[in-house]
């Protein structure tokens, strides 16, 4: 295995993580990035784009990140705080008057980002055709009951964040996210990430390349550890909101390597990008980046104060929310204890830390769900170790 780019004096024991993932890990396309105060020093990538056609991974080369997609929409959303475009903790109905239906008059904006809201699933999925077109789902989600009262728990809105936080948006500013996103960030910035592909970066795109499945079911409780046994059990019921929560379109499946759906706005899911692309961004919220810092340090600390914590009622494990970003816990550290950011299904994951001035992600093309996936944190783990 080949690998492409560089590594500042020091660093090398990332290249070498990185090509490890390779030979032990599975990993059949990839890239890496790190900033540190606002510089690039770790830019790596490696592998094949399309393992069916040999395609090899270049140094543009985009990727699907999945979740990894809320922290940009996060960003976008701060940034409209920022300018006073978008009120957080005024009421969605300020924006969008029809949400108020069935009992949501009163969800301020922040709820939405924080998993607050009580709209992780829909009581009737809606089809994936009209959840690509955006206003159905929009008008689904305003016409929705909350699956528990807001504001006294949260619960992963994985992917009806998109259309909640995304029609406010839009509401806001007469704009979407991924318009905001490419003419406020991307361009002045100069990084490659997109919600909503144009047609003429499609040729650029990785291949999702997903392991095999496995069968939770056929593991005797006895093995699966404590912590994991509630998250099991509600999988296996087809009923509960672990699982309603990710079956929202009709067929609950989407083809994430779709033309159509790379080409769709979901604010949540499908954010296209280079790793370089994801750091730079993040490099950009906690340091200037060619003297350009996105958020000032007062509206950074704002949109990385926690705002919920404790077990989640969809994904039945603890975790910790600020607003629209992922914060560390014992069991998913993310980038260290001062580090916000969120990952993205299947392995992808980008965070930055204001302490140490740093900002990392990676970009695989290979998707590992229902096992232990140690790529991203033995790459994490290098890097701290370069760093100390």
């Amino acid at each position: 295995m080949v690998i492409e780019g560089t590594v500042a004096p020091g660093y090398n024991a990332v290249r070498e993580a990185f090509a490890a993932n390779f030979a032990e890990r599975g990993d059949v396309g990839a890239a890496v990035c790190v900033y540190l105060d606002g510089k690039p020093v770790v830019d790596l990538w490696g592998g094949l784009a399309d393992p069916d056609v040999e395609r090899p991974w270049e140094r543009d080369t985009l990727q699907l990140v999945y979740s990894a997609t809320k922290g940009v929409t996060a960003t976008v959303a701060h940034l409209l705080a920022q300018r006073g475009q978008l009120d957080l903790d005024a009421p969605v109905t300020r924006y969008w008057p029809e949400f108020a239906a069935a009992g949501k008059a009163d969800i301020p904006v922040r709820w939405l980002l924080s998993h607050r809201a009580g709209l992780a699933a829909l009581d009737k999925p809606v089809p994936v055709a009209d959840a690509l077109a955006w206003q159905p789902m929009v008008a689904a989600l305003a016409a929705q009951s909350p699956n528990w009262p807001p504001g006294t728990a949260h619960g992963y809105h994985g992917r009806t964040f998109a259309w909640l936080v995304g029609e406010v948006i839009r509401r806001a500013t007469g704009h979407t996210v991924g318009q905001i996103l490419a003419t406020d960030i991307a361009g002045p910035l100069g990084i490659d990430f997109f919600i909503g592909l144009p047609a003429a970066q499609r040729p650029r795109v990785s291949r999702l390349v997903f392991a095999p499945a496995i069968d939770t079911s056929a593991i005797p409780e006895e093995l699966i550890p404590e912590e994991l046994r509630a998250l099991v059990a509600a999988m296996k019921d087809p009923d509960s909101l672990a699982n309603r929560a990710f079956q929202i379109t009709d067929p609950p499946d989407i083809d994430f390597n779709a033309p159509a759906v790379q080409a769709a706005e979901i604010p949540s899911s499908n954010g296209i990008g280079t790793a370089r692309g994801l750091a730079r961004l993040y490099a950009s919220l906690v340091s200037e980046v060619d003297g350009v810092r996105l958020l000032s340090p007062d509206t950074l600390a704002g949109a990385i104060a926690e705002q919920a914590s404790g077990i989640d009622r969809v994904m039945m494990l603890p975790d910790r929310y600020a607003t629209g970003f992922m914060l560390p816990t014992v069991g998913f550290p993310l980038g260290g204890p001062t580090s916000f950011g969120h990952p993205g299904r299947g392995g992808a994951l980008a965070f930055a830390d204001p302490r140490r001035r740093l900002a990392f992600a990676y970009t695989p093309n290979y998707i590992i769900e229902g096992a232990p996936d140690l790529r991203a944190r033995t790459l994490v783990e290098a890097v701290d170790g370069a760093l100390a």
